[in-house]
């Protein structure tokens, strides 16, 4: 990777040779002034906020985000800009690239020996050394991608010796992540000096701003992904962890596989998918706090059903080649659909990236995982710059803030959702340390202190193990009669049901399937799964009625779905 960086820089100096010791000596004195700027100023101070100046939504965006993390007024950076996501080369270089890179050297973020040379797109020549941002935060109304121009294009080996990198297409904050080199080649990608490097050189740190953006299909959706990152550092990223396996390509299913056991070590209740299709919309999906996954062209499956919604903190990463094209919808592709649905931090691609040049679901958990924002971790995760990646949330956000052990310890001053996944997380790392014995009596005892379904379904699960049954059936007492069901616990009481059916309780199991199907909100899917089972504990608790009504609806609803398959 250095290798072409140092390739790149080798050719400015021999085009400006007069500049050489000039460089050099710049070069010193910018390394100098980047590692005072990071020991003496916070993070905040470093942050450098870009807007649509020409769109009132994207200045108070900036404004909103920038009070909420303590970043100076100063570092507002706002210009007119088009309005559409997708932009020519030439709105990008005049509109927003040289602008905000002048006003980066103009205020001293950026180090550099000016000059009044350009080059053969129309970039100023600087001899640039280094610069002090921790990060750009490019806020809803600044363009997304910029599409292809063929007069642009130049062959930029070795990457364009293959057909599919003969193209200068990309987002926008890809080419911004390259402001403080000059002259970088627009064609193909850039390799990232800072990707899995756990201890990068000054100079690798010189070369790379690092990027993400506050967008999504609305204001309010954007806004929120700066609240739900400070929810989450205040009280812990709380919830479960899924992971969908299962692709097309060996790489990604190897990528995900280490994403499964780094989420597993981290102690979160989860869940691992290895089917061909999707996540189906039956699958439990409560609390989703982690998701990664893929290979599907749009939003589908649990996301889909009504009043889905992600924990506060949420990381989420599908991937799709397409998964980022727009954020300004709420139901095309993935990660505005996403960010409508309440995620705080995904990730996507605005063309086509192929695999390798997509960010690495297991790099980046490492990297969060041991203490990098979210800033930090998405770059350490991305081999390429210059091409079609962009992330999305706030670039401060630390999602494992407050370690589980403080979580644990204050778990009863959280609401009764969140008690619930804090005591999940307890249980299964008693489990893994082989203490099943104490897992099932703190499972008994938290049920007994707050009852709900998801305490029950561990609980059950438990005691049938260690073998008393009975005691498992009593705990299901305490939720009888079931009286209101959100959406996203209908998984969770049906595998209750089913248990309760499987212990020759059918009454019980009944009693659960009427409530899960008197649900309006079901859908066609979940009505499907959920009448077959019912079927069964109508028969075995002799209800004639019920099974006859119910066997008529299963009848009339037949055939009417199917499983999306990973392509």
């Amino acid at each position: 990777m250095a290798r072409f960086a140092g390739k790149d820089y080798a050719a400015s100096v021999k085009v400006h040779p007069t500049l050489t010791k000039i460089v050099l000596l710049g070069a010193l004195l910018g390394l100098v002034a980047f590692v005072r700027a990071e020991q003496a100023e916070p993070l905040a101070a470093r942050v450098i906020v870009l807007a649509n100046s020409a769109d009132a939504e994207s200045l108070k965006l900036a404004r909103y985000y920038m009070e909420k993390r303590s970043v100076p007024a100063a570092n507002l950076i706002a210009l007119p800009m088009s309005a559409d996501e997708t932009i020519t080369w030439r709105q990008f270089i005049d509109g927003i690239y040289q602008p905000v890179q002048d006003e980066l050297i103009k205020r001293g973020w950026i180090q550099a020996v000016e000059t009044t040379l350009t080059d053969k797109i129309g970039r100023k020549r600087h001899a640039i050394s280094g610069h002090g941002i921790a990060y750009l935060v490019v806020c809803r109304g600044v363009p997304l991608r910029i599409e292809h121009d063929q007069s642009l294009y130049e062959v930029v080996p070795p990457f364009t010796n293959s057909p599919q990198f003969r193209t200068n297409c990309g987002a926008v904050d890809a080419e911004l992540g390259l402001l403080s080199r000059s002259g970088y080649p627009i064609n193909a990608l850039v390799p990232n000096p800072l990707f899995h490097k756990d201890r990068p050189t000054f100079i690798d740190e010189a070369q790379v701003v690092k990027v993400s953006r506050l967008d999504g299909p609305t204001y309010a959706d954007a806004a929120a992904l700066v609240d739900n990152a400070l929810k989450a550092e205040q009280q812990g990223l709380i919830g479960r962890a899924y992971v969908d396996i299962g692709g097309p390509h060996p790489d990604g299913d190897k990528w995900l596989e280490s994403a499964a056991r780094e989420i597993d070590g981290l102690g979160f209740d989860l869940d691992v998918d290895r089917k061909p299709e999707v996540i189906p919309a039956t699958a439990r999906f409560d609390a989703p706090a982690l998701y990664f996954g893929w290979y599907a062209g749009g939003l589908c499956g649990p996301f889909t059903l009504p009043g889905f919604r992600f924990q506060p903190g949420a990381i989420a990463l599908h991937i799709h080649s397409f998964s980022a094209q727009t954020v300004r919808s709420a139901n095309s592709g993935w990660c505005g659909p996403l960010v409508a649905r309440g995620v705080t931090a995904t990730f996507g691609n605005v063309h086509e990236p192929y695999l390798t040049f997509t960010h690495h679901p297991h790099l980046l958990l490492h990297a969060l995982a041991e203490g990098m924002n979210l800033g930090d971790a998405a770059c350490y995760a991305l081999p390429a710059l210059s091409w079609q990646a962009v992330v999305i949330g706030d670039p401060l956000y630390r999602p494992f803030a407050v370690p589980f052990v403080d979580q644990w310890q204050r778990r009863h001053e959280l609401p009764d959702d969140a008690y619930a996944y804090v005591v999940s997380s307890e249980l299964r790392r008693l489990e893994k340390a082989g203490q099943t014995g104490q897992a099932a009596r703190t499972a008994t005892e938290a049920l007994h202190e707050r009852p709900g379904l998801v305490l029950a379904l561990y609980t059950t699960t438990l005691l049938k193990a260690s073998g008393d049954t009975a005691a498992a059936l009593r705990c299901v007492d305490l939720l009888l009669p079931l009286r209101s069901l959100p959406s996203s616990l209908v998984p969770v009481a049906s595998q209750l049901a089913q248990f309760c059916a499987e212990n020759r309780a059918p009454q019980k199991a009944l009693e659960i399937y009427r409530t899960l199907l008197a649900v309006e909100t079901l859908s066609l899917e979940q009505r499907l799964a959920l009448l077959p089972p019912a079927l069964k504990a109508a028969e075995a608790a002799g209800a004639t009625d019920t099974l006859d009504l119910w066997s008529h609806t299963l009848s009339d609803l037949a055939g009417k779905t199917g499983a999306v398959k990973k392509n």
